[in-house]
């Protein structure tokens, strides 16, 4: 099949990413109550119409349907991981009850990112997106376990989502250093497109 999709730089870097990007926060049948459910058959299709049409920037989140969108992803990418840029988030919560299980800091930066790892089958996130901002954890921190994570060749790209109207430019923008990787994308607020019926859009839309 002849593709006719076109690509872009990722960001300020030479990685060259499809024009549309594939959101997978309803793949899995955990949120069904929320109408954000998909059955495995039904991602699969989208998932190869994706791919066939020359395809190949994935977005998720390690709290999307519980972890079972990471899952998902991780099985259909598994026989070619190198051909796609998979990106993931953390900050959200995934473990009720636990403090720590949320956030910005580096407990549960390194938590997450372990289990997307586990998750996805693979040893490396092409773009890891800070989900949200907690407000609490310093930026400097933040940047830093960032960093560390690039430093040790588990994270390829850093970047920013706006999430649910958080604005990341309001006192905590993370200001670029000489000694730091830096963020090379934002996301933007709304992506209409991925929007269902009765539903809101999704917040994740990535802004390259």
């Amino acid at each position: 099949m002849k593709t006719t999709m076109r690509y872009k730089l990722l960001g300020k870097s030479g990685l060259r990413v499809s024009e549309l990007c594939l959101g997978t926060m309803t793949f899995g049948d955990v949120w069904q109550d929320w109408g954000l459910a998909t059955s495995k058959d039904e991602c699969r299709q989208i998932f190869d119409g994706f791919a066939d049409a020359g395809g190949n920037f994935i977005d998720t989140a390690n709290n999307y349907n519980e972890g079972k969108s990471e899952s998902l992803l991780g099985e259909f990418i598994e026989s070619d991981r190198d051909h796609f840029v998979v990106a993931t988030k953390y900050t959200l919560s995934t473990r009720e009850g636990d403090p720590n299980a949320c956030g910005n800091h580096r407990k549960n930066m390194a938590r997450a990112l372990e289990a997307s790892l586990k998750r996805l089958k693979t040893d490396y996130i092409d773009l890891y997106w800070v989900h949200a901002w907690d407000f609490m954890t310093p930026v400097e921190e933040v940047m830093r376990g960032l960093d560390d994570m690039v430093r040790a060749g588990k994270v390829l790209y850093l970047g920013i989502s706006r999430h649910a109207g958080v604005d990341c430019g309001a006192g905590q923008h993370p200001r670029p250093s000489a000694r730091l990787e830096p963020v090379r994308c934002i996301a933007d607020r709304i992506q209409p497109c991925a929007a269902r019926p009765g539903t809101r859009p999704d917040p994740d839309g990535a802004r390259l």
